[in-house]
């Protein structure tokens, strides 16, 4: 929905309160590992549930759309930013033991952060995504994983924020699959539940440093980038395919197929969201031009064109 741009100039006065942080027309090049991005109306982190569930009451009795994110590592917002509000999840971080072999983790807290508090007591099952940088959140709302396990797969269950409604979710009533979790539109990631296996903390170590090496040797572009920009089709990798049009190091602006990893589309500095839109444009194009295969983006795409 587009708002007036009167109703851009209200915003500042609307009476809205958290015990957390507020802030106001604020550039999403700022909490997006892109490092582009308009501004959003209003940007805010609420301290806890009960913070974001004043927020959202708030928002909702003044009819102003909202959208959550995690920390930005998979985000790419338009250049015209996001009108309405954006709500971080960055303050909810907090990993607990939850009964026998069971982990929970607030959507904030990295992933690196969830591995490595449960190597402190000996279990493990999830170390695929300590390399992958970003939140528990967001892992979740894609499915994230690595060498063929998925994050769901380790899942107990969601605690989401529905409405005006806090509840928690089994993963049974979860629908997902490759890179994708359906969850109910307008919900909120809290926490989530997981449950893992004993594994010896040297075990868990020797994963983490070989998943480390791995990643740094073939995932160091050196620039900002939101990791894969592309999904994997089926039985084939995006990299192969972009190589094999010829793509690699094709830029566009200040954005660039990274020369190191072609599924990486990097900020060489100074780019804009609309250099990665038409780098990623062309690279699709190229794509089906040369195997007919249709790639689909891995990153999200938000906000509107200036």
């Amino acid at each position: 929905m587009r708002w007036s741009s009167g109703w851009r100039d209200d915003l500042n006065l609307i009476d809205i309160s958290i015990r957390g942080q507020l802030l106001y027309n604020e550039p999403m090049s700022r909490h997006t590992s892109l490092r582009v991005g308009g501004a959003a109306d209003l940007y805010a982190e609420p301290e806890d549930a009960d913070d974001l569930l004043m927020l959202v009451r708030a928002l909702k009795d003044r009819q102003v759309p909202w959208l959550a994110i995690g920390r930005g590592y998979n985000l790419l917002v338009r250049d015209g930013g996001i009108r309405g509000a954006v709500i971080s999840m960055a303050r909810f971080n907090r990993i607990s033991e939850a009964g026998e072999r069971l982990i929970r983790a607030g959507a904030g807290a990295e992933n690196l952060a969830l591995v490595r508090f449960a190597q402190e007591r000996g279990l493990g099952g999830i170390g695929f995504i300590s390399g992958i940088p970003g939140t528990v959140g967001g892992a979740v709302k894609m499915n994230a994983g690595a060498y063929g396990s998925g994050v769901l797969e380790r899942l107990e269950s969601l605690t989401l924020l529905r409405g005006e409604t806090v509840a928690e979710y089994p993963r049974e009533e979860i629908r997902y699959g490759y890179r994708n979790v359906a969850l109910p539109t307008g919900a909120i990631v809290l926490a989530a539940l997981f449950r893992l296996v004993p594994c010896d903390p040297q075990q868990t170590e020797k994963e983490i440093r070989e998943d480390s090496e791995l990643r740094r040797s073939k995932h160091n572009v050196g620039f900002p980038s939101a990791g894969s920009f592309f999904k994997n089709p089926s039985g084939q990798a995006a990299w192969r395919l972009i190589d094999q049009a010829g793509l690699r190091g094709a830029a566009v602006g200040g954005a660039q197929v990274s020369e190191v990893h072609s599924n990486f589309l990097i900020n060489r500095g100074g780019a804009t969201a609309a250099d990665f839109l038409e780098l990623a444009r062309r690279v699709r194009e190229a794509v089906f031009n040369v195997s007919g295969v249709t790639l689909e983006e891995e990153v999200r795409i938000v906000g509107e064109e200036p």
